[in-house]
């Protein structure tokens, strides 16, 4: 939990100076009476944890006084028995900073480098220093207005007077890799290879990382503008987020985005989230990054085969682990800017949006789209029907699933969005209609898309992917398609199962 907290206390006529100690300063008083110093309200961001398990190794590091530029130390750590006799906070001063949380994917490349160099940096610094962490992810990194990105919070596993081994800092470089992945774009798929080989465990310290990551700056250039962008947030009612989303470039010419919403709880839901969107890109990956380029209907049975394997790949995890996880699944694999093949089981959706409309391309595999279908609900009622979470199909539930694929054909500045139900069951089609047409910028559109949701409620995780089609008109015409049309042409491809 996180606290925004400052100095300013109306209730009192007195202010106490924060460098002499002098109290009895007026409340009016822009500087203290006795040494000069300023007293201008001061801010803080307070963090709550309950694990005792991570008391004495937070309050050794604290104690150790680390410094870097990019570590936001604690100022202060000190027990709260009045909140909770299990309760440890940590106190770092407030300076306007963001959460990298809040942040939609990608950020410029340029940003991504500079991220990952101060990343590596800090983390040799712990290294040397003996702390190690037992996790590291997005909520533990701040944004400073000028662009820098800041450690905060972190989770200490363990702190000793010597550095660490290699087995303690090969986990933590791989996550670092696995961040660094999620917000590089998609277009920059050398960049996007090495991270993932950082993922992979390539490389076994911060600072053989950092060494590679230097080689790699100086070898590789921005190729492209970035045009994909991807958000999660946990809502304003859950405590876990279940969801996950992913994209990849499969080969020349062929992307995919994925969003999953997982179900069944910790280490149920968001298991099974994760499961599906990293088996569907390696298996899909696996049957189209081949020498020629196959055809379309060997892509789309490429597709359909990966979303078995993640199903059944999630159905044998759930047998080995004795419980019940499954997940939605939606996809969309982009051919060329010119063919969107989108796939999905479940309720999370696929929409296109063209010349200012935005149609739904998959359909809900639920009992109220079902009740929808058969014309025994309308449209609103099934949005508010007290059954409309119950689903009619699941990746991982049962193995050989049904898949419906879609076919879109693409126009220039068509956008694809993908969205968990925590979206779309939050915010009327119209209303995600209008924020597209007001934003054109893409990360723009992304948080007040879940800013959208927040305010009708939020009481689901929401993930968002946008996917903008450039503005390739010559590929267009050389097709012999219309550049621009009114209603876009869809077509329902298969079900298989």
């Amino acid at each position: 939990m996180y606290y925004l907290v400052n100095d300013h206390r109306p209730d009192r006529a007195v202010r106490r100076c924060w460098e002499c100690g002098h109290e009895d300063n007026a409340a009016s008083l822009a500087a203290c009476e006795s040494c000069g110093a300023s007293l201008a309200v001061r801010r803080f961001l307070l963090s709550s944890r309950w694990e005792r398990s991570g008391f004495e190794p937070y309050l050794a590091f604290f104690q150790k006084q680390i410094a870097h530029p990019a570590l936001l130390a604690p100022c202060d750590v000190f027990p709260w028995p009045e909140a909770s006799p299990n309760q440890v906070c940590s106190v770092v001063p407030y300076n306007g900073e963001t959460f990298l949380l809040d942040e939609a994917a990608p950020v410029p490349l340029a940003k991504v480098i500079r991220f990952a160099q101060r990343a590596c940096g800090m983390l040799g610094m712990l290294s040397y220093n003996g702390v190690r962490l037992g996790w590291l992810n997005r909520s533990n990194f701040l944004l400073r207005p000028g662009g820098d990105v800041m450690l905060f919070d972190p989770e200490v596993a363990s702190v000793s007077d010597s550095p660490l081994s290699v087995e303690d800092t090969r986990p933590i470089v791989m996550q670092l890799g696995e961040l660094l992945r999620r917000y590089t774009p998609v277009e920059e798929h050398e960049w996007q290879q090495f991270f993932a080989e950082a993922e992979r465990g390539a490389f076994a310290t911060p600072a053989e990382f950092g060494r590679a990551l230097q080689i790699e700056a100086h070898h590789q250039r921005s190729h492209a503008p970035t045009l994909h962008v991807g958000m999660t947030d946990v809502g304003l009612q859950r405590a876990l987020n279940e969801d996950n989303w992913g994209w990849a470039r499969l080969t020349e010419g062929v992307e995919l985005f994925v969003v999953a919403d997982g179900m069944g709880g910790h280490d149920c839901g968001e298991v099974a989230s994760r499961l599906a969107v990293e088996t569907l890109i390696q298996i899909a990956k696996e049957r189209i990054d081949v020498q020629p380029r196959p055809p379309l209907d060997t892509i789309e049975n490429a597709l359909d085969e990966a979303f078995q394997t993640a199903n059944n790949t999630i159905k044998g995890n759930a047998e080995a682990r004795g419980n019940d996880m499954g997940t939605t699944l939606v996809c969309a694999m982009v051919i060329d800017d010119q063919v969107a093949l989108c796939a999905n089981v479940g309720d999370s959706r696929g929409y296109l949006f063209r010349n200012g409309a935005l149609h739904q391309v998959t359909k809900d595999h639920s009992l109220v789209a079902r009740m929808v279908e058969q014309n025994r609900l309308t449209a609103a009622e099934a949005r508010h029907h007290p059954h409309s979470n119950i689903l009619l199909r699941t990746v991982g539930t049962e193995r050989n699933v049904d898949i419906d694929i879609f076919r879109v054909e693409l126009e220039p500045f068509d956008r694809l969005l993908l969205c968990s139900d925590g979206l779309w069951g939050e915010v009327e089609d119209g209303e995600m209609e209008s924020v597209l047409n007001q934003h054109a910028d893409g990360r723009i559109a992304a948080r007040e898309l879940i800013r959208a949701a927040h305010l009708g409620g939020g009481k689901d995780n929401i993930t968002v992917i946008l996917a903008h089609v450039p503005a390739a008109f010559e590929a267009a015409e050389a097709l012999g398609r219309p550049v621009v049309s009114a209603v876009p042409s869809i077509r329902a491809l298969s079900t298989s199962g």
